[in-house]
Formats: structure tokens, C-alpha cells, sequence
């Protein structure tokens, strides 16, 4: 062993501690190893920075300007609605629908891109259901992962396997000669997480995102659901005003919306009378909903389907809003001024100086005084604009009405980005391209572009390449691969091939599954004439197993999943050691089973 190899080693040592003590920060750690490897001169000072340009990392940051801007358009919005719908709110349900749609649509494009293209419907679905996003984007990274081994242009591993293949005097694969192990991993990966997710993942509380929300129904007792009425022909309150009904105070209800001959209303006026099979979007507490709906003749329907936007907190929710000293409304009251006609809003709570609910219909309105008001993010915003009204309640406008202008540029952009890569662009060009072309046309604001990237991944990723050009040029990896054969050269069938899915693991810790398949596949081919053993599936073998890198963010998936979760290192250590040995097991035996 040269001094260069056993400084590799050293430093790998040093990397391998710092990320399972935690004692930096996962991207500090990266950083670190790359700043000690041009120390070292391991590896020249433009090989150590060359992370930064690498088609891995480019490609990283042009997907998370991809995510962004679907986010942005809203795009993945009927997907999550549609599992919510399927599943409800049952948690491992929704995992199964998610980890099985990503799993799949991975296996035609890069892993990378199906979890960046899933990561705005899971943050979706979380706040619908107050599931914390960690329940759900490992189980989705894992899955994205496990997809990229079902058919042959789904990885870079099984891309370039072919080459090596062919390169060394064998037969190429088909496009689906993977596939029986691939759906087999796939169906095991989201096995483990439905039946032992709750030991393995992270039980962080409710996710924090709609705390605001919490926060004002916790403080004002606010009505906590929003119902579909329909007016049935024998309702009593047919033709009747709303305030007429007296819903506010004798129901103690409010009336968001109104839909009726495909056109809808939003905080309809106390003046609009009840029609025969109108829908009501009516927000308040099961109890006096359904007392409302009894006294009145009113249908309570099963599930919500033309007002279910409502329910969603980026559409619309609660807002906190102050009257200012200046404000031109002083001295009118909510009538006088058409509130509800005016705003499009519904207002629910009235607040005095004294921090006591007055009648806010006709009392006239003071500076100082509080308003708890229910309307769409989109109307919320038009009365932040102007200065009669100071809106407390942070919010985010709601997406539909940007999707309206956003989604056919969004789409376009993602298509070009797809059909780049399947047509043999570089992932890095191809995403890139998608980006740009949101940014100029007009899905992702200018002002927005760098706000879209999470740079702590960009250097995590980076810092991580060097160290796997180190142990190549210093024939570090040579020397792990060899020694290995050597061990395991006088083995019985079945236990080399574990030896052999346990080194194309271990390469793919510490460097790509890429460079890993390119080193090992040579070498395999070799062992499979030395050992009698098909070399083909000995090179399938390792090509699948370079994929199985769970136990630390290092793939490119993890690594862009690990914020948004809030994943530690430790939580992949702990979920990724039993899905590591899981994949290895199920890789072999269908290797030993099917292709020896």
C-alpha cells in the first residue's frame, strides 16, 4: 500500500465519522473533504473543485429550479388531490401511492427527476393532511431509486453497462432484461416502509408549515371544517336572503361560496337570495352544520368535489387583518361598505380594543380593531394591497390562479427537458434547458431563481465527488477490489455473488454508482471466467447494486431530499442499513434464481 492510498483511506475515515457522529453539518463535512484533498495533493486543486461543474451537480440544481417552477405552476395538484382522494389521510396508503407512482415513472427517466417531479405534490399532500413531509420523501427517494432499476435507460449504471458489456466481448442487453429484478426491488422497498416505516423513520410532530392556521383557530375557537350543501327543491330557505336566514347568529355557520349553473361566488352578499340546487361551500363546526342543514332542508354531501380547493390552506384559509390609523373606513361598518361584495371574504370574527368579539355587521369600525376573516389566498392578497386594511397573517397566494398562466409554460418546459435525456442529451443540458426556459417564460420569477436552489445540497453533492477521484487515481479502489477477490476467490456461487452486490455497495458510498460500475464491470467479467460464473449477470449484478446507496445521503436523491424532510444522517443510517441489506438480498437471489 502506496502513502498516497492509505492518506485516501484516512481521509475517507474522517468523512465516514463526521457524517455519523453529526458533528458537522452534513455539506460543512463535504467542503471539508474537498479542501483536504488539494491540501493532500491527492488530487490537483481543479479536481478537487471540479464538483462544482460536474454533470451531477448541474444537473442537481437544474431540478430543483425544475421543482420550483411545477410548485410554482401547479401542476402536480390534481396528482395530489387525487391520492388524497384515493387514500384519504391514511399514511401508510398515500406511501404505497406515492412510492409506487415515483418507483414507476422513474424507470423511464432519471431518478433524479421523478423525485423532483413528485417533491411539490408530497410537500402538497403534507399540508392537507398534517402528515410531516419525513413520513413520506425518504419512502419517495428510496422508491425513485429502486425505479431506476426496472429498465435499462433508467440509471446511469445500466445506460453505460452495455458499453462495458459489449466492450469486453459479450452480449448487450435488452431494454426490459432488468426488469423482473427491478419490480422485485421496488415491491420490497415499499413492503419495508409499509410495514416497518413507523420504527424506521423519523417522528417529527406535525409539520410547521400551517402553524399560522393552528395558531388562529387555537386562539379564537375558529370552526375547524368546510362542508358542500346542496339546496334541496323542499328547502325552506329557498328564496330567502342570506342574512335573512340569520346563519351567523341562529347556526352560528358562514357561507364561503355559492355555485350554481357552472358559475361560482365567492363570500356571496348578505343580500343573495337561496335557490333550488345551489351548492354551499359552509364553513363551520360538524355539529352546527348539520343543525343547519336539518333546519333548512339542506343536503350535507358525502365528499367535497366542487369546492374541495377551499379546504386546501394554499388556496385559502384564515387571515388575521388590523384596521390601520388611516385607514378611509373608519367610522363605516361591514354593511356600509359591502364587505363581502367588495373583498370576495368571509368575515368570522369581529376583535374590539379590549380584545372582545363585538358585532361587526353594524358596529362602525375603529383603528386598532381586529378582523378574522376566510377567503381565498388570491382576495386575501388584493386587500394587503391597498392601505386600508393591514393583513397580519402570513400567507402564500394560492397556486391556481398562477397555474392559470404558468401551466402550459411549465409543461412545455419540462417536455423539452424529458425528451432531451431520452434522446441521449446530457441530464445536465437537458434540465438546465427546462429551467431556462421556465425563468423565461415567466413560471419562475427572476427576482425568484436563486431561492429555488438549496445550496447546502449543491456543495454536499460537490464535496463528495473528489473523494471518489482521489481513490481512483490513487489506485485505492483498485487495491479494495482486489484484496476482495482474493478473499473471496476459493467462495461457493451464492456467496460471491453477495461478496460482489456488497463491494458495488460499498463503491457507491464514497463515489458515483457511474465511476463504480465502470470500475467494477471489468473486473467481474474477469472473476466470472476465473469463477464459472455467467459473466453477464455478474456485470447485471453490479451495474443494480451501484444503485444500492441508502445508508448515507451520497446519492444525488438523498442528498436533494435531505432538507425538505429534515432528515439527519443518522436517519438514513438508520431506515438505509435494513433497506441496504433488503436490496442486496433481493438482488442477488433473483440474480442466483434467474439469470445462473
Amino acid at each position: 500500500m502506496t502513502v498516497e492510498i492509505g492518506l485516501t483511506y484516512f481521509i475517507l475515515l474522517i468523512a465516514v465519522f463526521l457524517f455519523v457522529t453529526e458533528k458537522l453539518r452534513s455539506d460543512l463535512v463535504a467542503i471539508l473533504i474537498m479542501v483536504l484533498l488539494a491540501w493532500s495533493s491527492l488530487i490537483t486543486a481543479q479536481e478537487a473543485f471540479s464538483g462544482l461543474a460536474s454533470n451531477a451537480v448541474v444537473s442537481v440544481i437544474a431540478v430543483m429550479m425544475l421543482g420550483y417552477g411545477i410548485d410554482k405552476s401547479g401542476i402536480m395538484k390534481a396528482l395530489s388531490i387525487k391520492i388524497i382522494r384515493w387514500a384519504g389521510n391514511s399514511e401508510k396508503k398515500i406511501l404505497v401511492y406515492i412510492s409506487a407512482s415515483v418507483g414507476l415513472i422513474s424507470s423511464f427517466m432519471q431518478n433524479i427527476g421523478a423525485a423532483a417531479l413528485f417533491l411539490p405534490a408530497v410537500r402538497r399532500i403534507c399540508r392537507r393532511t398534517g402528515i410531516h413531509p419525513a413520513k413520506f420523501l425518504m419512502p419517495m427517494g428510496f422508491a425513485a431509486i429502486l425505479g431506476g432499476t426496472i429498465t435499462m435507460v433508467a440509471s446511469g449504471p445500466l445506460i453505460i453497462l452495455n458499453d462495458l458489456v459489449t466492450r469486453g466481448g459479450y452480449e448487450r442487453f435488452n431494454f426490459f432484461s432488468v426488469t423482473p429484478i427491478g419490480l422485485a426491488l421496488l415491491f420490497s422497498g415499499i413492503a419495508y416502509f409499509y410495514f416497518f416505516g413507523a420504527k424506521v423513520l423519523p417522528n417529527p410532530q406535525k409539520a410547521k408549515e400551517d402553524s399560522a392556521q393552528n395558531y388562529l383557530r387555537a386562539l379564537y375557537h375558529l370552526p375547524d371544517n368546510v362542508y358542500e350543501l346542496r339546496v334541496q327543491s323542499d328547502s325552506v330557505a329557498i328564496d330567502k336572503t342570506i342574512e335573512e336566514i340569520d346563519l351567523w347568529k341562529r347556526f352560528n355557520v358562514h357561507i364561503l361560496a355559492l355555485y350554481e349553473q357552472g358559475s361560482t361566488v365567492y363570500a356571496p352578499w348578505r343580500k343573495t337570495r337561496i335557490q333550488k340546487n345551489q351548492v354551499l361551500a359552509v364553513l363551520g363546526r360538524d355539529e352546527d352544520v348539520k343543525i343547519f342543514a336539518k333546519d333548512c332542508g339542506l343536503l350535507v354531501k358525502q365528499e367535497m368535489d366542487i369546492f374541495a380547493s377551499i379546504k386546501n390552506e394554499e388556496y385559502a384559509g384564515f387571515a388575521e387583518i388590523i384596521i390601520p390609523p388611516k385607514s378611509a373606513l373608519k367610522g363605516k361598518s361591514l354593511s356600509q361598505i359591502a364587505f363581502r361584495k367588495n373583498f370576495s371574504v368571509e368575515p368570522v370574527i369581529f376583535v374590539g380594543r379590549d380584545g372582545q368579539e363585538i358585532d361587526f355587521f353594524e358596529t362602525p369600525m375603529e383603528s386598532g380593531q381586529e378582523m378574522i376573516v376566510f377567503g381565498r389566498w388570491a382576495d386575501i392578497k388584493k386587500m394587503k394591497e391597498i392601505r386600508d386594511f393591514v393583513v397580519v397573517t402570513p400567507f402564500r397566494e394560492g397556486i391556481e390562479d398562477q397555474q392559470k398562466n404558468t401551466t402550459k409554460q411549465a409543461l412545455f418546459s419540462l417536455a423539452v427537458s424529458l425528451v432531451s435525456v431520452m434522446l441521449g442529451i446530457k441530464l445536465s443540458v437537458g434540465f438546465m434547458t427546462g429551467a431556462v426556459l421556465m425563468i423565461l417564460l415567466g413560471v419562475i420569477p427572476k427576482d425568484e431563481i436563486y431561492s429555488a436552489v438549496d445550496w447546502k445540497t449543491v456543495f454536499l453533492l460537490a464535496g463528495l465527488i473528489p473523494l471518489g477521484i482521489a481513490f481512483e487515481k490513487t489506485g485505492a479502489a483498485n487495491l479494495t477490489a482486489d484484496m476482495i477477490i482474493w478473499v473471496i476467490s476459493s467462495w461457493g456461487t451464492l456467496p460471491i455473488l453477495f461478496a460482489i452486490g456488497f463491494l458495488a455497495t460499498l463503491f457507491s458510498l464514497f463515489m458515483s454508482n457511474v465511476a463504480a460500475t465502470v470500475l467494477l464491470v471489468p473486473l467481474v467479467l474477469i472473476m466470472g471466467n476465473q469463477f464459472n460464473i455467467n459473466p453477464r449477470a455478474l456485470a447485471l449484478l453490479v451495474a443494480i447494486c451501484t444503485s444500492n446507496s441508502f445508508v448515507l445521503p451520497t446519492h444525488q436523491v438523498n442528498a436533494f431530499l435531505m432538507t425538505p424532510g429534515g432528515y439527519q444522517n443518522s436517519d438514513y443510517i438508520k431506515a438505509g442499513s435494513f433497506m441496504t441489506l433488503l436490496f442486496l438480498l433481493v438482488s442477488v437471489l433473483m440474480i442466483y434464481f434467474f439469470y445462473l
